[in-house]
């Protein structure tokens, strides 16, 4: 038969006062009962636990042993339930989960929690798109703000304003004299691609395979963070997001406007079965507004 969690609580005590006296003292019961008790819980395991010591003492066995180190972890995690339980009573120590794509994390968000006056308490996760994904559909976060892509189960998908890929130079570059950049102002130019597998790479291959403008194609990363780290150490020019861009964005390394759309889409997932937790609707509204003072930006930029 399986153990209660009697039995789990009168094993807990003898192990900690080393005898029945003191546990059925900590208990409130009686020795009498303790003892059949204990009794009872080693028939049902089928071996004992406890030898009887002179002076009263209980002496655990090898067996006691490995299994009080199962009991403490089973109230560890009940003093970790009870001291969250605790902390949710007071209204400030409510604390919203965030995801985001680690490159968002990085250049939209700081910004965005910077326009909140009274920002909340936050939790921020930086997954990549199918973790991500996964997540939001599981529940498990109060707002995810992720590339726009297809429908996602379990959450609402609210659009953002729509931005553009730029243009990223190192300083002293001869291209910087110009406001904005052409397709063919890339030609022959030594160009730091995304992955392979990215789709705004093929985007942007696309582009230049139109137009018959050949690059010299050298170094290419996953990151848009890693490509503007390179470029500003003057190893060739690229396009990237313009959220990265900007965040990057210093002495030496700058950005430009093109000539032609490359269409960096956003959106803000809203879990549908997740209760609204309080603050996050001020948490959107930071994320919409920087979004859209971005996209103006760059809709009027003329560096």
């Amino acid at each position: 038969m399986p153990i209660s969690h009697r039995h789990v609580e009168i094993f807990r005590a003898v192990m900690q006062g080393g005898s029945l006296g003191a546990a059925a003292q900590a208990l409130h019961t009686s020795q009498p009962t303790l003892s059949r008790e204990l009794a009872l819980l080693e028939q049902r395991l089928g071996y004992r636990l406890f030898d009887r010591a002179p002076g009263s003492r209980m002496r655990p066995s090898q067996a006691a042993l490995q299994l009080y180190e199962a009991v403490l972890g089973h109230y560890r995690g009940l003093t970790e339930v009870q001291a969250v339980a605790r902390a949710l009573q007071r209204s400030d120590a409510e604390r919203l989960r965030l995801a985001t794509l680690p490159a968002l994390a990085h250049a939209l968000l700081p910004a965005a929690l910077r326009r909140m006056p009274k920002r909340p308490a936050l939790t921020i996760t930086p997954l990549e798109g199918p973790a991500l994904l996964r997540e939001v559909a599981e529940q498990r976060h109060d707002l995810a703000v992720s590339e726009l892509g297809a429908p996602t189960n379990g959450c609402r998908v609210e659009p953002l304003p729509l931005l553009s890929e730029v243009a990223v130079l190192p300083a002293g570059h001869a291209l910087l004299a110009k406001a904005r950049l052409t397709p063919h102002d890339f030609a022959d130019q030594e160009f730091i691609s995304l992955a392979d597998d990215d789709p705004y790479r093929a985007a942007i291959d696309a582009k230049f395979e139109e137009v018959s403008v050949q690059r010299r194609l050298q170094l290419q990363s996953g990151s848009s963070v890693a490509v503007c780290a390179l470029v500003a150490q003057g190893l060739g020019l690229a396009i990237v997001n313009p959220l990265t861009a900007l965040a990057c964005a210093s002495g030496s390394l700058h950005w430009r406007p093109l000539t032609w759309h490359i269409p960096y889409s956003l959106a803000l997932l809203h879990p549908t079965q997740r209760p609204p937790a309080r603050g996050v609707a001020g948490l959107a509204g930071a994320l919409r507004a920087q979004v859209e003072e971005l996209a103006t930006a760059l809709g009027s930029a003329s560096p």
